[in-house]
């Protein structure tokens, strides 16, 4: 992150929400993640069911190769 950070774009994903963070780390070091990771960014914000979970209950999902 540090080297890209500034220089290059960065994708990241994730179904936590930023305030949730500090759940996985201490606070303070969960503000400066957050806080550089949101800097200059575009947040895209996604709703509605699993694609994959949906067609996994329909039995379309990955079949095993035999």
């Amino acid at each position: 992150m540090d080297a890209a950070c500034e220089k290059r774009p960065i994708a990241i994903s994730s179904n936590l929400h930023p305030e949730g963070f500090d759940e996985l780390m201490p606070k303070t070091l969960a503000t400066a993640t957050v806080d550089r990771l949101l800097h200059h960014a575009h947040v895209s914000q996604t709703s509605g069911g699993s694609v994959r979970l949906t067609q996994a209950l329909a039995g379309k999902g990955v079949t095993q190769l035999r």
